[in-house]
């Protein structure tokens, strides 16, 4: 996924924190954090599911690929932009779209769509606005969250990058210096996944 489950139930709860201020109303802040989270979850792993998709129409053509010295990489882009124009799917990579964050600007004005139907229809949640201003708010909060984690994410893998030796990315090292800076860095903003 791209973005972190634990950074996802984090933004959950930031969002319900600054909402409950004057968008929405709720006695339930858990429950409203966990619909939240749910939304979030399940629009970034559309693209997730898509990106299997296509894993598994290039392994039926590996060995065509390979006789014809045809790209993996290029082959993979040109069938998931092809899937995404179909299926009219909202790219989620904010680093493909030209976006300084990990979510693309459509992705997130998308998702607040999706979030604030769901807080409509919840039972535990009152929204003290109106659709669209609710909405506004949470793209400007959702925005202000995300760039800071784009920040971490950077530092943390600069870090990776600094190291004396040469680390590949993708290995299992780096994943784990990854995670490591990935906290550290986020501790620094006094930012805690855990609460």
């Amino acid at each position: 996924m791209l973005i972190a489950r634990e950074f996802v139930a984090y933004l959950a709860r930031q969002l319900v924190k600054k909402l409950s201020v004057s968008m929405i109303e709720t006695v339930e802040p858990q429950v409203v954090s966990e619909l939240i989270a749910s939304v979030i979850t399940e629009e970034l792993a559309i693209e997730d599911r898509l990106n299997d998709e296509v894993r598994d129409i290039l392994s039926e053509y590996s060995e065509y690929m390979r006789r014809e010295g045809v790209s993996y990489q290029e082959m993979f882009r040109r069938i998931k932009n092809t899937l995404i124009s179909q299926r009219k799917v909202i790219r989620a990579a904010g680093r493909d779209t030209g976006d300084h964050m990990k979510l693309s600007r459509d992705k997130v004005i998308d998702i607040s769509h999706k979030v604030v139907s769901a807080l409509r229809k919840a039972h535990q949640v009152r929204l003290k606005k109106p659709f669209n201003e609710v909405r506004l708010e949470l793209v400007r909060e959702m925005t202000e969250v995300l760039q800071a984690e784009e920040k971490v994410d950077r530092a943390a893998r600069d870090k990776i990058r600094s190291q004396k030796r040469e680390i590949p990315e993708g290995s299992e090292e780096w994943d784990l210096l990854l995670r490591r800076y990935y906290s550290e860095e986020l501790k620094k903003l006094g930012i805690d996944l855990a609460r």
